[in-house]
């Protein structure tokens, strides 16, 4: 089953890292984790940003048209796996530094699995309020970061002690990698590609 580590990555992490660890799947595998979980913050915020409408302080809840958000839930989709890829990359990539020879489809795993809890709180965009949104995902990249700390030392095959500090480099190249997706989302909204609002 292609989403099976996730009970285990909530339920017990450690052990499940070490699970991960021994039988590492295929590339096809890890590509199609992260596919199929990558869907679900993507239509979800299509259908309440069509369909419900986000509420952001006090007033009306706010819509766009179909068509503005079916473009808005592809490049998100887009964007969300290609921001997974880019991270195992840099992940394989530091890996030298920190004595670690992994091969790409660890990285993508570390990746990807990692990178879950933060996919899967996408479901709380069909609650569109934006206080709601942002608390879960704070608790969601909280458990990201711990789940990253605690499976780098398993997965690359490295002390703690430098685990902690790969782990460290590893969150450091996550944030940059959003803030550039948020950066280059501002200016394709700013070009002409922003959303049309309905009442």
């Amino acid at each position: 089953m292609i989403l099976n580590h996730i009970w285990g990555l909530y339920a017990h992490p450690k052990d499940e890292w070490q699970t991960i660890e021994k039988r590492h799947e295929s590339l096809i595998y890890s590509l199609m984790h992260i596919l199929v979980v990558a869907l679900i913050p993507s239509i979800c915020s299509y259908y309440s940003a069509a369909h419900i409408g986000w509420t952001i302080g006090v007033g009306d809840p706010i819509k766009i048209s179909q068509s503005s958000a079916q473009m808005m839930a592809i490049a998100m989709y887009i964007a969300l796996v290609l921001g997974v890829f880019s991270l195992a990359y840099l992940i394989q990539w530091m890996a030298k530094t920190f004595d670690s020879k992994p091969s790409f489809i660890q990285s993508l795993e570390l990746a990807a699995y990692t990178a879950t809890p933060m996919l899967m709180v996408g479901i709380v965009t069909l609650f569109p309020v934006l206080w709601f949104v942002a608390l879960a995902g704070l608790a969601a990249v909280s458990y990201s970061v711990y789940l990253l700390y605690s499976g780098v030392p398993i997965m690359m095959n490295i002390p703690e002690e430098k685990g902690f500090i790969y782990s460290s480099s590893v969150v450091t190249c996550g944030l940059v990698l959003l803030v550039a997706i948020m950066a280059l989302s501002a200016i394709f909204w700013t070009t002409g590609f922003g959303p049309e609002y309905v009442s």
